[in-house]
């Protein structure tokens, strides 16, 4: 299956082109990779131009400005479905999702229609946070699930692959959410349509180079906006079939 795996940067000059290498190793050529830079001012973007020069299967997508985890893996998708792929994975640039795993998530892809690098199920975990933090995402995971019904270990987590026809059913492109609210939308949007989503284990490590985009604000308000999401679902199932 022609895959794409969609990575968001913003001043990541000094993991990209790293991961991109051990990205190109561990994953067979039908396996592509967009980068979609938010004009880093540190030079990513330009990075990754020069990369891809030489590189067939990797390619970048520019943004004017920093607009957010949400929109940039809305515009991958858009980008990957003009193009034909049948397999959209999301993964952060800075090593958190290690691409040791990005075989297991292909190969998982091949009998299921959405596959999660879960933190939360036997033998995935997380390295270097501390305990303010592990409570803040397991809580938040926990919290999702409650709310929205939904079995789903790892709600909040970035490492993920959809097939094509899962994105499409879920109508990628009217998705408004962001950070770790886009994850939990996207991933409740699937188990609303019935798809079979499959978590397998991940260790976490947190970034070693750079700054980290994520804050508690961030996470709480991605929590507060769960309520919308099964709001709104329930409001869908109450309309007539048009």
């Amino acid at each position: 299956m022609r895959t794409l795996i969609i990575i968001p940067t913003y001043n990541e000059k000094e993991n990209i082109p790293l991961l991109l290498e051990e990205v190109m190793k561990v994953t067979p050529s039908e396996v592509d990779v967009l980068v979609v830079d938010d004009g880093s001012p540190d030079g990513t973007g330009q990075l990754v131009d020069q990369i891809a020069a030489r590189e067939k299967r990797v390619h970048i997508l520019h943004r004017e400005k920093k607009m957010g985890l949400g929109t940039a893996y809305v515009n991958g998708f858009k980008w990957g479905m003009a193009r034909d792929y049948q397999v959209f994975i999301e993964m952060d640039a800075d090593f958190s999702h290690d691409p040791k795993y990005l075989p297991v998530m292909l190969q998982s892809l091949l009998t299921h229609d959405v596959a999660i690098g879960s933190r939360y199920v036997p033998g995935g975990g997380t390295v270097n946070w501390g305990i303010g933090r592990k409570i803040l995402s397991r809580g938040g995971s926990l919290y999702s699930r409650l709310i929205l019904g939904a079995n789903i270990r790892d709600f909040t987590g970035g490492f993920n692959g959809w097939k094509r026809q899962v994105l499409m059913s879920v109508d990628y492109p009217s998705l408004r959410s962001d950070g770790y609210s886009f994850q939990i939308e996207l991933k409740y949007r699937a188990f609303l349509k019935k798809f079979d989503i499959h978590e397998f284990p991940i260790t976490f490590v947190d970034r070693k180079v750079g700054a980290s985009k994520m804050n508690r604000r961030i996470v709480i308000e991605a929590l507060g906006r769960v309520w919308s999401f099964r709001c709104r679902s329930h409001q869908n199932q109450s309309l007539p079939p048009a």
